[in-house]
């Protein structure tokens, strides 16, 4: 039988917070589920202590379902079955696993044979149906979303693809919800919840750089642009994210732009880089990749990301709304 989000995750706002690198610390991710949506940490590249520090304050700051964001195609499948195997070893059960884009089965299998939650998101209907296969939530990402894309089509065209094949999965729409408009929209063209993204960049509690966060709040849809220009440490994905005079002139050297700290290492900065400008990051912020979907038209403040929570809330299922209703 199809359920929302909220029962699947056992929330209480079928809300998703997207698990962005560098942005989406456990401050966040905490906010997040304490507000009674799912929070969200990037584990990104993060393994052994470091990733043990972050998983340490998500774990400290929540008793209520919170996830870490994992992505094979960053780290390789051997790191991602390391931090996998971490995540599992170091959290509670109240802890689910997110994976962004594809990865082996074996990874996909370990998870719930460990009962843990899984988040999938993926970018097209054969990789949906696959995560399907395993009793993940789907996220069915868009082309209008902000950040690394894994498909090339519409949100709601494969959503609605995705619910002909799977009627009683449990698909989350992700890409261009900024306002709880568009998250009604959204589940009538199929889905059981939303995430968002690039809302929960302007949130108080993010990581991002204020410069990031005050560019989101000033864009509209026009000033978005897809792109493969950050490639470093992501190559050969296109992404979206704000046009900047690096997205203008690609052919500009690969010089080091700036420096920012992750879990207390220090590190330089190239042009071209995919890692996202946050507090912790100095140099030319406005050179750098600020990932962004075509929400921001909708997006106009730096708010609590409680607030975000409940300005959705009253527009998404509840935990029993698919059973009283639809299911």
């Amino acid at each position: 039988m199809r359920v929302t989000l909220a029962q699947k995750l056992g929330i209480r706002v079928s809300l998703l917070q997207s698990g962005m690198g560098g942005v989406a610390g456990p401050d966040l991710a905490c906010a997040v589920s304490e507000a009674g949506a799912a929070g969200c940490a990037g584990g990104y590249k993060l393994v052994g202590e470091a990733l043990s520090a972050m998983l340490g304050r998500l774990v400290a700051g929540t008793g209520l379902p919170v996830g870490v964001n994992l992505i094979e195609e960053v780290v390789g499948p051997r790191t991602l079955v390391e931090q996998v195997e971490q995540v599992l070893d170091e959290t509670p059960q109240t802890v689910y696993l997110s994976l962004f884009g594809p990865a082996e089965d074996a990874v996909l299998k370990r998870i719930t044979d460990a009962g843990r939650r899984l988040v999938v998101q993926v970018g097209t209907v054969e990789e949906g149906v696959r995560a399907a296969g395993y009793g993940a939530v789907v996220v069915v990402q868009g082309t209008e979303a902000g950040g690394h894309l894994l498909g090339t089509a519409h949100r709601d065209a494969l959503v609605g693809e995705l619910r002909t094949r799977l009627p009683d999965a449990c698909l989350v729409a992700a890409g261009g919800i900024g306002s709880p408009r568009a998250a009604a929209e959204a589940v009538a063209a199929g889905a059981d919840g939303v995430l968002l993204g690039t809302a929960f960049v302007v949130a108080r509690e993010s990581m991002a750089h204020p410069y990031f966060k005050s560019a989101v709040c000033a864009s509209a849809e026009d000033d978005t642009v897809i792109t493969d220009v950050y490639e470093i440490g992501w190559p050969g994905r296109r992404h979206r994210v704000l046009a900047t005079d690096v997205t203008r002139d690609p052919d500009q050297p690969k010089n080091f732009i700036g420096r920012t700290v992750v879990e207390g290492k220090p590190y330089v900065v190239p042009r071209f880089s995919a890692a996202v400008p946050t507090v912790a990051t100095s140099g030319r912020i406005e050179e750098m990749a600020m990932y962004c979907g075509l929400s921001c038209g909708d997006i106009a403040q730096e708010v609590p990301a409680a607030d975000i929570v409940a300005g959705f809330a009253r527009m998404l299922p509840g935990p029993g709304a698919l059973e009283a209703g639809k299911g």
